[in-house]
């Protein structure tokens, strides 16, 4: 059974509950982990646990992610989706600086299908976020999201989705072709998405929030703290299972390291938070 149920990315069916890689890489999100052979456990764990979505980049590493993945899960199940992502890349001094050119996303996408080992990548989204968080940059997409729309039409991609961007950027992608998800920062706190995660889900696309207890403060996060005592759960868990039931739409990419911490997260899948619960977690924004 997938945990949290499942949604659909195009004519793919994904567990809610999926598993976000970009922490298996070294500290910095640069060079390899610390413990290779947990990397790999913790890989194989959340496919044994029933997730079928993953969530990488080649730039996490960089390479090193998806070097992972291939060696813990390749040759992979049938049921298992790779949701990878393009538009940065890693710079000398660590950073995240855009790479958004044709020659730029066309590496990109060949780096990820080798590195993966595979012929053709089931979703690849395009990220368009700043170096420096900025969130979104004001650019058009259409030259990008064009560049993409021929790797798809090429046959190297099945899908495109977006990564860090607004509803206008939304817009301007899904008049050049069809859009299977979009991956912006949400959580419980951080409501500034609100409205497009409606709108989203009002015509059946998925909205995939990422750092789930981010940007919290103290009050907030003492509130979550007191929830989560009330349904014997974590924190973390908590807030997870309010993103799940805010809309069904949502789809989780909960990263970790720690084989202990991916199965707590997994668990979130199976809590109901009560009424009273809802109300306090729905009051933090």
């Amino acid at each position: 059974m997938s945990p949290g149920g499942t949604h659909t990315l195009g004519d793919l069916t994904v567990s809610r509950m999926g598993y976000g890689a970009m922490r298996l890489s070294g500290p910095g999100i640069w060079g390899p982990p610390s413990d290779r052979d947990a990397a790999i456990a913790v890989l194989r764990e959340a496919v044994e646990l029933g997730v079928t979505h993953i969530d990488t980049s080649d730039f996490y590493g960089p390479h090193t992610t998806n070097e992972l993945i291939r060696e813990a899960l390749h040759p992979y199940p049938d049921e298992l989706h790779i949701v990878t992502k393009v538009g940065a890349k890693r710079s000398p001094d660590k950073g995240w600086p855009s790479a958004l050119s044709r020659e730029e996303l066309t590496s990109a996408v060949h780096d990820n299908l080798r590195n993966l080992g595979l012929d053709v990548l089931d979703v690849v989204n395009l990220r368009l976020a700043g170096e420096h968080g900025v969130f979104p940059i004001p650019v058009s997409i259409t030259e990008p999201f064009e560049v993409l729309a021929e790797l798809q039409q090429q046959g190297l991609i099945r899908h495109l989705g977006l990564s860090h961007v607004s509803a206008e950027q939304v817009k301007e992608a899904r008049a050049i072709a069809p859009v299977v998800c979009v991956q912006n920062e949400y959580n419980v706190a951080n409501r500034a998405n609100d409205g497009l995660l409606d709108a989203l889900a009002a015509i059946n696309i998925p909205f995939v929030p990422y750092f789930p207890l981010g940007g919290f403060t103290p009050l907030q996060s003492g509130v979550l703290d007191d929830c989560a005592r009330r349904v014997d759960a974590t924190p973390m868990q908590v807030a997870l299972a309010w993103l799940l039931q805010r809309s069904p739409n949502i789809l989780l990419i909960p990263g970790t390291s720690s084989p202990a911490h991916l199965r707590e997260n997994v668990a979130a899948a199976d809590l109901e938070l009560p009424a009273d619960v809802l109300v306090d977690l729905d009051a933090l924004a």
